[in-house]
């Protein structure tokens, strides 16, 4: 199946998922094709986003919706053919091969990017879905054979054990890493371990850009890899601005499963009499690690600037992205964007897409 045709399926597929995202775009009454898909998908993916939450409580229909608009943008025919541009280079096949893909199921849909890379290199996907997410990307799956069956022909889920596959990538925490790198050892391979965000904090930030750190903090409940969960602020800095800020998640507290872990924290704190500040619904602390439990926000002081911005930070394996008030271009990006990936933003800093290439 040549590119274009593939480009072609998912551009469709974009444009039916950016109905479930409040994505401003084109007049969808005028494809006939649309029409035909949404007799059969519409309905069973606009209750699939509202209740979802139900199999996993992490897994809100705001969420749902943010994560479908993520992937729809992606999906638009220019950020495909952008993304596609850097690889002209190499040939319009590849050898056919059968990538097994472990997804994890920490935010919704985290597996479909690299579903899209297999499937666009020209690869069969063998794909072994995480229990915590197991319904959105199956979901898909049939909407892709609906469109393009030939396409929707190489897509696989495992629910045993892999076998029978040429290729890894596995994404998981530290210790199932060290599991993966032995088990997957003899096979071409990409393994994903625990990575955190971090923000970056000038003291010059109006309340428009701390909401947006706000964005980048309590999106997906930070349960993301580029959810930030550390900031770095100046000596002496007043948080009671970006707590005035950060208000605008006050309900998030709302969330059964987000207070639970925010009154055990809590707890936990005022037990142990560890410094903290303590929003209602989210505990503040100085500390040196850069991940931070669910409800609790780290942050560590810094003297200059530029000593927060060099290649010990922001070269590290233990970031995914850092974020401020001002981007630096290809180290740090601006507030608000730290759950706006591009294609080519790829998980651990590896080119998912070149490896499936060069199979």
């Amino acid at each position: 199946m040549r590119k274009k045709e593939i480009i072609g399926t998912f551009e469709k597929l974009g444009v039916f998922l950016g109905q479930f995202s409040n994505l401003p775009g084109r007049n969808l009454t005028v494809m006939p094709w649309l029409e035909e898909l949404n007799k059969e998908f519409f309905q069973p993916m606009d209750v699939l986003v509202q209740n979802v939450y139900i199999h996993n409580p992490w897994f809100t229909g705001e969420n749902v919706r943010y994560a479908l608009k993520v992937a729809a943008t992606w999906l638009r025919a220019e950020s495909l053919v952008n993304w596609l541009s850097c690889y002209d280079n190499r040939p319009e096949r590849v050898k056919e091969k059968t990538i097994a893909v472990v997804m994890a199921g920490n935010i919704p849909m985290v597996g479909f990017h690299d579903m899209l890379c297999v499937l666009v290199s020209g690869h069969r996907l063998l794909a072994k879905l995480s229990a915590k997410d197991d319904q959105l990307l199956k979901l898909i799956s049939e909407i892709i054979s609906a469109i393009n069956g030939e396409l929707g022909g190489k897509i696989v889920f495992e629910e045993g054990r892999l076998k029978d596959f040429d290729a890894v990538i596995a994404t998981g925490s530290d210790n199932t890493a060290r599991y993966f790198e032995y088990y997957f050892s003899k096979y071409p391979n990409i393994i994903r371990k625990n990575r955190s965000s971090a923000a970056i904090i000038d003291g010059l930030e109006t309340k428009e850009d701390l909401e947006r750190l706000a964005d980048d903090v309590f999106r997906y409940f930070g349960l993301g890899c580029r959810s930030v969960s550390k900031l770095y602020v100046p000596a002496d800095y007043d948080f009671s601005f970006l707590i005035e800020a950060f208000s605008k998640y006050s309900h998030i507290a709302n969330h059964n499963q987000w207070a639970n872990n925010y009154e055990y924290q809590r707890a936990v704190h005022l037990i142990d009499r560890i410094p903290h500040l303590d929003t209602g619904f989210l505990l503040i602390k100085e500390s040196s690690n850069l991940s931070s439990p669910i409800s609790v926000l780290h942050y560590e002081n810094y003297d200059r600037p530029e000593s927060v911005i060099d290649p010990d930070l922001t070269e590290s394996d233990r970031i995914q992205c850092i974020t401020a008030r001002r981007p630096v271009d290809g180290k740090i990006i601006e507030f608000g964007k730290a759950q706006e990936p591009g294609l080519g933003d790829y998980a651990d800093n590896i080119d998912t897409f070149e490896f499936l290439l060069n199979l």
